[in-house]
């Protein structure tokens, strides 16, 4: 597996693949990987003939009091992984490579409506860093097709937005989250946990089973939302939200609405704030 610092050798490289009429994968990550990103390489490797990854931590979709400088940085076990996994390229720009300009003075991506919800009503620019630089990553690769997985719901929806409203030809492939034994999506930010606290994080995904449950036996949203809230709260969770929402723009469903809807929770546990979702087909 070759690994790029530059821009011009990615391109180089990614360039050389074209010309042998190669079909070309993209699964952009923010590092610290795990068997989850790691079935996003295995997901497009059934959709490509060379596969790119790239680990970049983005500052701009970081707010002043986030993680940005503790987020793990693991570079060395990151490339093994991606190695091992069959993984053709690494991408590992530096912050100067991303925002020639600095950080601050960069071209800006936004998204309207959908990001101005959930994770984007809580972490404002959020969601314009996340566009920004996967539309940099978009142009630097020039994939055919990239792969983001279904735990980062909204971002999954706003990158498929951007994707057809810029009319980038690119192919947006969702996959599955991946859980631990217990149910806990896995997450780079599970390991600000202790063993004990991730015993105890599983109770976000046996809520969002229990939410679905109770959309199946007739109970209003708006119970079902709060007793999702409750059952948090209940195992020493600090939810942020517990809602359920159309799963096609996240919009407020009606009252009487049975399909097409998502239950969605973001749930803050010692130092790590969690998010997860599940789609409700009943």
């Amino acid at each position: 597996m070759d690994t790029f610092h530059s821009a011009a050798d990615l391109r180089a490289c990614v360039s050389a693949w074209r010309r042998e009429g190669r079909r070309i994968a993209f699964v952009p990550t923010m590092g610290n990987l795990h068997a989850g990103h790691f079935s996003l390489i295995e997901l497009a490797r059934a959709h490509a003939d060379k596969i790119v990854a790239s680990v970049f931590v983005n500052p701009t979709q970081f707010g002043p009091n986030e993680d940005f400088a503790s987020y793990p940085r693991t570079l060395e076990a990151d490339r093994a992984g991606l190695a091992a996994q069959g993984c053709d390229a690494l991408f590992a720009p530096s912050v100067d490579e991303m925002y020639p300009f600095g950080a601050a003075a960069s071209v800006r991506v936004e998204v309207p409506k959908i990001t101005e919800v959930l994770e984007g009503e809580l972490r404002p620019g959020h969601f314009a860093g996340v566009a920004t630089v996967v539309t940099k990553l978009f142009n630097l690769v020039q994939p055919d097709v990239a792969v983001f997985g279904q735990k980062d719901y909204q971002q999954l929806l706003v990158i498929q937005r951007m994707t057809q409203d810029l009319r980038l030809p690119i192919e947006i492939v969702a996959a599955p989250t991946r859980r631990e034994d217990n149910g806990l999506a896995m997450s780079s930010r599970n390991r600000y946990l202790s063993s004990e606290e991730r015993d105890r994080a599983a109770v976000i995904s046996r809520t969002l089973c229990a939410m679905r449950d109770g959309l199946r036996d007739g109970q209003s949203l708006a119970e079902i939302e709060a007793d999702a809230r409750s059952a948090l709260q209940a195992a020493g969770a600090i939810p942020d939200y517990t809602v359920i929402r159309r799963a096609a723009d996240l919009s407020v469903p009606d009252a009487t609405e049975r399909i097409g809807l998502i239950a969605l929770i973001a749930a803050r546990l010692s130092r790590a704030r969690l998010i997860d979702n599940l789609l409700l087909d009943i």
